[in-house]
């Protein structure tokens, strides 16, 4: 078996035949004498023991756990791009199938809550920490229909609260600085929930329910809505 030595004067390492052992030699990169060590001075470094059973040999008969990663961003995308293209058309059809005000106020209800499990879904994917391991099956599940409806519910603080607070006959009437004002309380509200629900972090959760109400915003545009008169 080959000596490993290490000259210490150059600190260039080479092999040896075992039959050098203990005797003297140049080196051969800067030629000065060194020693070479017999197998009594010879230093092995063993492992820890891991404690896991072995066999003959001394090796351990159990093979190492490999993180498996959980791809949740596919399925995800493909739900999402699908619901968004259906909802495009439904905005889309709602803008001339009724008159200029738009479509009724279960439309809408009924479109938001539909929109909820897939744009949560998608954004789950999008934003959580990859060192993570993330919620998969009947967890993420629960957790992005829970989110789903708060997010829903977002909608009824520019629905309720305008009108309320600014006695208005319908939220429509606010001007833009006002539909801004609500509409960021309505994302500081989302990211709370999507922060908590999916215990994110709170910037995670910011662009979590940021994507929901820019979604549901554009759509709601789409089918003829006005938001806000300016």
């Amino acid at each position: 078996m080959p000596i490993q030595v290490t000259c210490p004067k150059c600190f260039k390492r080479f092999q040896v035949s075992e039959k050098f052992a203990g005797k003297t030699g140049p080196c051969p990169n800067c030629k000065n004498q060194i020693r070479v060590p017999d197998a009594s001075e010879e230093v092995v470094i063993h492992a820890p023991d891991d404690g896991a059973p072995k066999d003959r040999s001394g090796q351990s008969v159990l093979k190492p756990l490999k993180r498996q990663e959980t791809d949740v961003t596919k399925k995800g995308l493909l739900v999402t791009g699908a619901s968004i293209l259906v909802a495009v058309g439904a905005a889309i059809a709602c803008r001339y199938a009724f008159d200029s005000g738009g479509p009724p106020i279960w439309v809408l209800a009924v479109g938001s809550l539909l929109l909820g499990p897939p744009l949560a879904w998608a954004g789950y994917a999008f934003v959580r920490n990859s060192e993570l391991a993330p919620y998969t099956g009947s967890d993420l599940r629960n957790r992005v229909l829970i989110l789903s409806a708060i997010l829903a519910s977002l909608w009824l603080v520019y629905a309720f609260i305008p009108s309320y607070v600014l006695d208005l006959d319908a939220a429509q009437e606010m001007s833009y600085l006002t539909f801004g004002i609500v509409f960021s309380v309505m994302i500081a509200m989302g990211a709370t929930a999507s922060t908590i629900v999916l215990e994110l972090e709170f910037t995670e959760g910011l662009t979590h329910a940021g994507l929901y109400l820019i979604v549901t915003t554009i759509l709601t545009l789409l089918s003829g809505i006005t938001l806000a008169t300016g």
